[in-house]
């Protein structure tokens, strides 16, 4: 069994793109790329040219040494490389007119702050075997959707469609704006997941473990919701409250 505590193997050479010309490139042609590299030392006006396309492409950006850069072992990288992505990242506008289009009530499912990729790999996998039609995360503070998290989604995350967002709170007035309703999940939540209508348009917002959902999350969501619990324990873990809530709402679906 892969030993997923280990230290993050260097990423292979095949999956990276080095120079700033092919990095640019790349960023142009809507290349998915997971992040772009930059040396503290790449001059302001190159920097900024990148930096600008990833905005517009929501792809993180990483300020870096220019050791890290040298550690990849790629030769000329000229201070600038790219980690390609085997996901396909996808707007959300895009996402939710085709689920309309198709004559489905958009289900969405939300990811704050989730960083361990055992959990986001399970959590994919519930999602796409949930009817769930998206999964939005956020450009920072998100495990990377790498080959170990792919891994563990059992391939699902290469089938389910994932929307990466430079602000989660812009991304729910997007859902607001058609007409879909926001849930977030807390341990004292306003309303319990057997009296939520998950029939209707709606998106799911899971928050981290150790620090639950951003404050700003909670604000800008709906309702906030809970899981029923029996017994004198803090809560379950992310992948099983994922898996239970969205049984839940496939449930309701279905019937």
């Amino acid at each position: 069994m892969k030993d997923f505590r280990k230290r993050p193997q260097r990423p292979k050479k095949n999956k990276l793109i080095a120079g700033v010309a092919a990095v640019l490139d790349a960023l142009k042609n809507a290349q998915s790329l997971d992040r772009v590299y930059l040396a503290d030392s790449l001059p302001a006006a190159t920097a900024k040219s990148i930096r600008s396309l990833a905005v517009d492409a929501s792809v993180p950006v990483q300020v870096v040494p220019i050791v890290k850069l040298d550690s990849f072992n790629v030769g000329q990288h000229e201070g600038c490389i790219a980690l390609k992505s085997r996901i396909v990242y996808q707007s959300l506008q895009s996402v939710i007119d085709w689920a309309v289009g198709e004559g489905r009530l958009p289900l969405l499912l939300m990811l704050d702050g989730i960083t361990d990729i055992r959990n986001i790999g399970g959590i994919a996998r519930t999602a796409f075997c949930t009817g769930v039609d998206a999964i939005i995360i956020p450009d920072k503070g998100v495990g990377a959707l790498q080959e170990d998290a792919i891994l563990t989604s059992a391939g699902a995350l290469e089938k389910i469609a994932v929307c990466r967002v430079d602000s989660l709170v812009k991304a729910i007035d997007t859902m607001h704006l058609n007409g879909i309703r926001v849930y977030a999940t807390q341990m004292n939540g306003q309303l319990s997941i057997e009296k939520v209508d998950f029939t209707e348009p709606c998106c799911i917002i899971m928050g981290s473990e150790e620090k639950g959902i951003y404050p700003a999350l909670l604000k800008n969501a709906d309702t906030t919701i809970f899981i029923p619990m029996k017994g004198d324990f803090d809560s379950f873990n992310v992948s099983v409250s994922t898996g239970i809530i969205l049984y839940q709402a496939m449930k309701q679906r279905l019937s």
